[in-house]
């Protein structure tokens, strides 16, 4: 591989000060053209820059590109504090509807659940007392039934009185009603009525069973319930949350609330991980003791990577400004203080000046130093500036 470097400052230099000297001898040294366009303070300060040259082997090799600088926008961002949090949506806390002794225990923490599964068996002497005042109240109605269904036909035969037919109607409607009663305290402990239809049949050992069930789908994330422990009526003793989807609350600052709503994209980092996410809400209120508001993105969460607890960021796009000359970042080096571009030209590749409106990580805006439409190298701008110096430091140990 072979780099070739053309020096243009000192022979520029020499020329020029043979002109001038010739001038001063001749007496009459011309004044530049009205039309001659005054040296620009980058190109002045590029003009001793050294080009670096390079065969077409050797573009290959270091990979060099050369794009058109031209119009673009950039986007910038600001970073806001986050942490991962559960879906409440998708969380549920499960309670015991009356107390008992936990027989069973069949979930860990950690376990996976589907809505419906068994979690724990007790045995509760009040649910026996239900299920057998249900039973009590299913038996009088049966005979209440029986009852009047008797008086109804003797009362047609004329055998019985008004009276008694009218006490047999009462008394059938009263067992209905308690019938209702019995079956309704059994439906708001979470049965079913085909369950409470299905109680007649069932062994008097069961009738103090009572199942805890999964609610939802999910991850048991809390237990606080072992065998044999005398638990009471509405004490929670798992919660299970559906971790498919988690919750990242970020913190907005104040001064920034304005530019933050709903339907916003915002990139969530974490240690290892970030994904694309969408604002889903904005909360209306500022906390008073930070100042800062709140908004929430709504992350699918398939492998379990977003841990509830962990700390993140957001990035958020508050604004978008458009430019006449944009480049990429890689296209951007510096050197010696200066940040600078390559452009090709007939010399080689040239280290030229540059000052820069505005950047971002993967944007530069440049302000002066490059028109639109030039050729400019966007990848292996770094090569060859390594390139440029390395010959500038061999050159060094040779004086």
């Amino acid at each position: 591989m072979r780099i070739h470097y053309k020096r243009l400052a000192f022979p520029l230099l020499g020329l020029g000060l043979t002109l001038w000297v010739l001038g001063c001898q001749a007496g009459d040294a011309d004044p530049p053209p009205p039309s001659a366009k005054p040296e620009t303070e980058t190109e002045a300060e590029t003009e001793h820059l050294e080009a670096v040259r390079l065969e077409a082997v050797d573009l290959e090799d270091f990979a060099i590109v050369v794009d058109t600088a031209g119009p673009g926008t950039l986007a910038f961002t600001k970073t806001f504090p986050g942490e991962v949090r559960v879906n409440e949506d998708r969380f549920a806390h499960v309670v015991p509807r009356l107390s008992g002794i936990v027989q069973e225990v069949y979930v860990s923490l950690g376990d996976r659940v589907e809505a419906g599964q068994l979690m724990a068996v007790l045995e509760s002497r009040e649910l026996a007392e239900l299920k057998a005042n249900y039973l009590d109240a299913l038996a009088r109605l049966e005979l209440a039934q029986a009852t009047y269904e008797r008086e109804a036909r003797l009362y047609r035969e004329k055998v019985s009185s008004e009276q008694e037919y009218l006490e047999a109607r009462q008394a059938l409607a009263e067992a209905q009603i308690a019938l209702r009663s019995a079956a309704q305290k059994l439906l708001a402990l979470g049965f079913s009525r085909r369950y409470i239809a299905a109680l007649p049949n069932q062994p008097d050992s069961l009738l103090r069973v009572y199942q805890l069930r999964a609610p939802i789908r999910g991850t048991v994330v809390a237990k606080h319930i072992v065998q044999g422990e005398a638990v009471e009526a509405f004490t929670t003793v798992f919660t299970v949350a559906d971790l498919s989807t988690v919750w990242v609350d970020l913190s907005i600052y104040q001064q920034d609330l304005v530019r933050i709503r709903e339907g916003q994209r915002v990139t969530i980092v974490g240690l290892d991980h970030q994904e694309e996410g969408i604002i889903s809400y904005v909360q209306p209120l500022v906390e008073e003791d930070r100042r800062t508001g709140l908004a929430r993105v709504v992350l699918p969460n398939p492998h379990d990577r977003w841990k509830p607890g962990l700390f993140v960021t957001g990035q958020i796009v508050i604004e978008r400004r458009a430019y006449e000359v944009v480049v990429p970042s890689s296209a951007v080096q510096t050197m010696d203080d200066h940040p600078i571009v390559f452009v090709p030209t007939p010399e080689g590749f040239v280290p030229r000046r540059i000052q820069i409106a505005a950047e971002t990580d993967s944007l530069v805006a440049i302000a002066d130093g490059l028109a639109p439409g030039e050729p400019v190298v966007v990848q292996g701008a770094f090569t060859l500036k390594a390139e440029l110096e390395k010959e500038e430091i061999g050159e060094g140990h040779g004086h």
